[in-house]
């Protein structure tokens, strides 16, 4: 008992230190995609706060454009209700929607049905097919965006002749519309038309971009005249600013699950997997060299080759005892009698030079070293005396 007890406790469980060597990787990536998000939702709770809002002073607001509307005499007007924005339309005032998208196809129903005939001009920012098809029928959006952003008008529209260049690349579209004017082309796609109502004198104007009503980006190029013409057609501009609270959004029509993710949900799953797949890669085992290791406890050889030997006992596996017994022999034999070690395994270079030094039949030399495995036990015993025996005379002088 005294004797145990001084023996010293052998554990083998990571210490901490192993274990922080084996997680600061993982541990800093984590803090570094904390950090990344936490700052990119900062910049854009700043920096986008009352987008296109024209009560924003804000880079991204446009309080400067419905100022200079009234300062031509043009009362601007913020809804934020679907219920307001039909009410308001009408021959004498211009409808813009700012983001059309968000609205159900109830929504987009009920307000196209409202425009169409009221004799007022309506204008869709940055409608994508899933809205422009229904505000602006006749109209598709192109699945490709705008590589520049900053285009000119290539159109007869007076508009759009007299502000020159502008900042409405984004969405391109195409219409069935033969009497719609088409500006701003893009590899011949229009990101911007004016669609002329069947009846009532109004017309429908679909941009491919907000950008040239931002606060930041009035003052370059064309925009400024741009958006005062257009929205400054009638005596009265509502700007409609599309809420989520809206009641008429509670329909059965509204977007799944999926039109709610953002745009680019597919491509950062992909991303997320490419991630993973990457991390399992680097933490994964790899098949290399050995690395000594040290063990908790010391054993014998003489207990490991006991040890295999029952292994092999219990799984009758002869065939491997006796390919493992003939193979050690012939490495041993091949210095012994002159052949190198890399030419031990082949019968034609080892054979003949143990031959010579024996006084036996080449044949069963040859069933000895390289033969069939044996039937048995009894037979496995015999080998290894043979073996034994074998390596004794070669190594008598």
């Amino acid at each position: 008992m005294t004797a145990q007890a001084t023996l010293p406790a052998t554990s083998t469980a990571p210490t901490a230190r192993q274990i922080w060597t084996r997680t600061r990787g993982i541990t800093l990536a984590v803090v570094l995609l904390l950090a990344a998000a936490v700052a990119m939702a900062a910049v854009r709770s700043t920096d986008r706060h009352g987008a296109l809002d024209p009560r924003s002073a804000d880079p991204y607001g446009s309080r400067a454009v419905a100022q200079l509307l009234a300062d031509r005499g043009v009362s601007t007007r913020v809804v934020t209700t679907l219920d307001e924005a039909r009410a308001a339309a009408g021959p004498d005032t211009t409808l813009l929607v700012a983001v059309p998208d968000l609205l159900t196809t109830r929504q987009q129903d009920r307000l196209h049905t409202a425009t169409a005939a009221s004799g007022g001009r309506t204008v869709l920012l940055a409608a994508d097919s899933w809205s422009v098809e229904r505000l602006a029928p006749g109209v598709t959006a192109d699945p490709a965006t705008s590589s520049r952003s900053t285009l000119s008008p290539h159109c007869a529209l007076p508009e759009a002749r007299r502000a020159g260049s502008a900042d409405t690349g984004g969405i391109r579209y195409t219409t069935t519309h033969l009497d719609a004017d088409a500006c701003y082309p893009s590899a011949r796609l229009a990101t911007l038309l004016r669609v002329p109502a069947a009846s009532g004198g109004g017309d429908t104007i679909i941009l491919g971009a907000p950008d040239f009503l931002f606060n930041n980006r009035l003052d370059k190029q064309g925009n400024a005249s741009l958006a005062i013409q257009l929205l400054g057609s009638r005596p009265h501009l509502i700007w409609y600013l599309p809420s989520l609270a809206d009641t008429s959004a509670t329909n059965r029509d509204q977007k799944n699950f999926l039109d709610l993710l953002p745009s680019g949900w597919l491509w950062g799953t992909l991303q997320l997997f490419i991630a993973a797949a990457l991390a399992a890669f680097w933490r994964a085992r790899r098949f290399g060299p050995l690395v000594p290791e040290r063990l908790p406890v010391a054993i014998r050889a003489s207990e490991t080759a006991e040890g295999r030997a029952r292994l092999y006992h219990k799984a009758n596996a002869r065939d491997r005892a006796a390919a493992a017994l003939r193979s050690a022999t012939r490495t041993r034999l091949a210095p012994l009698v002159g052949v190198p070690v890399t030419q031990a395994q082949t019968p034609e270079a080892l054979l003949p030079a143990v031959s010579a030094h024996l006084a036996g039949n080449g044949q069963t030399l040859h069933s000895l070293l390289f033969g069939p495995p044996p039937g048995d036990d009894a037979a496995l015993i015999a080998l290894t005396d043979q073996l034994d025996a074998l390596e004794r005379e070669v190594r008598r002088p």
